[in-house]
């Protein structure tokens, strides 16, 4: 059952969504004849978007370093969809995100209105659709957020990096910016493995309504000082992997994510309920 606070939450953020997918929809149209100029009003409606929504949800947003200013391409790791948010908060940007977010109720749809750039990653053929779309976007003076683990971890480490999408700036010997995401909640809150990342299999729906019941989130972005670049897509991939590592603080220790996911295999009913197996529609 969704609680008094939650529903409010997520109310207001369907409420802040409307007016600013509006804006995205009739800005893009007016200034169809300018690329420059529609990536800039859609990177500050999506940061303006972003600002907001984690106000209602009481997410604090904590920063070090210098964040980039467009164009670049950054690469960050990934542990949660409030990841798009948070860093939404800082950079006028756009994303490379998986297909099925085009699905997702209103989240999708502001995505889908400021440009974001969906990939099918099981067809190996849309990468080369997706890296002349990223090029159409650094040359607007857009910049790009790549999560090059290609799915969202539980937040005990990085995961191994895809290069694919690396190759564009690889190829045209462009820095690469990268940022490192963590989360913490306030004492007796439940454990942010278990509330803020999601991963595995764990229902949309349910995680959503849960994340919308906390307290409050707070979040801590580290920007790197230097950006990287190197002309072997992989090689590039591996130095962004080791300074992402590097800043990274886990929010759950790797022993216990293979706690939980042997837990699940053995006992489904003894693990937490968002990490049963779907028994139904989330």
């Amino acid at each position: 059952m969704i609680s008094l606070r939650a529903a409010a939450r997520l109310t207001g953020a369907v409420v802040t969504t409307v007016p600013c997918y509006l804006a995205a929809l009739v800005g893009g149209w007016l200034l169809w004849f300018s690329p420059r100029t529609c990536a800039r009003w859609h990177g500050r409606v999506f940061q303006a978007w972003s600002r907001t929504l984690c106000r209602i949800l009481a997410v604090r947003v904590g920063v070090t370093g210098p964040a980039p200013e467009p164009p670049f391409v950054l690469v960050s790791n990934h542990v949660s969809y409030l990841d798009i948010l948070v860093l939404g908060t800082r950079l006028p940007c756009v994303y490379v995100a998986k297909a099925e977010i085009d699905e997702w109720p209103v989240f999708g749809a502001m995505c889908r209105a400021v440009n974001t750039i969906f990939i099918d990653r099981k067809a190996k053929r849309d990468v080369t659709r997706v890296m002349k779309e990223m090029e159409g976007m650094l040359a607007a003076h857009q910049g790009i957020v790549v999560f090059a683990e290609g799915t969202s971890g539980a937040g005990d480490a990085v995961l191994p990096f895809r290069s694919s999408l690396l190759d564009l700036p690889a190829r045209l010997g462009r820095p690469v910016h990268w940022a490192a995401i963590s989360y913490g909640l306030p004492e007796g809150s439940p454990p942010a493995h278990l509330s803020v990342t999601w991963w595995g299999d764990m229902p949309l729906l349910p995680h959503v309504r849960a994340l919308a019941r906390l307290d409050r989130i707070d979040a801590s972005v580290v920007f790197g000082a230097e950006s990287l670049h190197d002309g072997d897509r992989k090689l590039l991939a591996e130095r962004l992997h080791r300074a992402i590592s590097a800043a990274f603080s886990p929010m759950v220790e790797s022993a216990e994510v293979e706690r939980l996911l042997a837990l699940r295999e053995s006992d489904p009913d003894a693990v937490p309920p968002i990490l049963r197996p779907r028994r139904g529609p989330g």
